[in-house]
C-alpha cells in the first residue's frame, strides 16, 4: 500500500534541502524519524492512517510544550516549538469546526441509540475514524460524556 503523506514528506525534504530551510529540514527529519521508528517498532510499514496518528501525536507534544515553555518564560524555545507546529499541521487534514464535530457526535449517538455513559466506548469508536486527526479526541470525549449525562 503507498503512502502518499509519507512519500510527500521525502519530496518536501528533497525540496528544503535544495532551497535551504533549516528549520523546515529538521523537523521534517524528525517527522520522517518517527515514522521510520513507528515502521521498526512494529515491523509493518505505515499506511496513511498510522502517518496521521503519529504525526497528531507530535502536534499534541508541541502544544504541551509550548505551554510548558510560555509558563517558564523561554519565549525563545516556546518560538521554536510553533515554528515546528505549523510545520507539522501542514501534513495533517484540515480540522473540522465545533459544529461539525457536534453534528457528528449527534448523528453517532443517535445511530447507536447510545443514551448512557455506558455507551461511550462504543460511541468513541464509531467516531475515532472520521475525527481521527480532524478533531482532539479529548475534547470530543468530553462533549460525548456531556451529552450522555456524565
Amino acid at each position: 500500500m503507498a503512502c502518499a503523506l509519507k512519500e510527500r514528506l521525502s519530496a518536501d525534504i528533497i525540496h528544503a534541502m535544495k532551497t535551504g530551510e533549516k528549520t523546515r529540514l529538521v523537523t521534517l527529519r524528525f517527522m520522517m524519524a518517527a515514522l521510520k521508528q513507528q515502521e521498526i517498532d512494529t515491523r509493518v510499514a505505515v499506511d496513511d492512517t498510522h502517518v496521521i496518528a503519529i504525526l497528531t501525536k507530535m502536534t499534541n507534544q508541541r502544544r504541551e510544550s509550548i505551554a510548558q515553555f510560555d509558563g517558564a518564560g523561554r519565549v525563545e524555545l516556546a518560538a521554536k516549538e510553533r515554528a515546528e507546529l505549523s510545520i507539522v499541521e501542514q501534513y495533517l487534514p484540515t480540522p473540522l469546526a465545533d459544529a461539525e464535530v457536534d453534528m457528528l457526535i449527534a448523528a453517532a449517538l443517535q445511530a447507536l441509540a447510545a443514551v448512557t455513559l455506558k455507551d461511550m466506548g462504543r460511541v468513541m469508536n464509531a467516531l475515532r475514524p472520521q475525527l481521527m486527526g480532524r478533531a482532539d479526541l479529548s475534547l470530543v470525549s468530553a462533549k460525548v460524556k456531556q451529552r450522555l449525562g456524565g
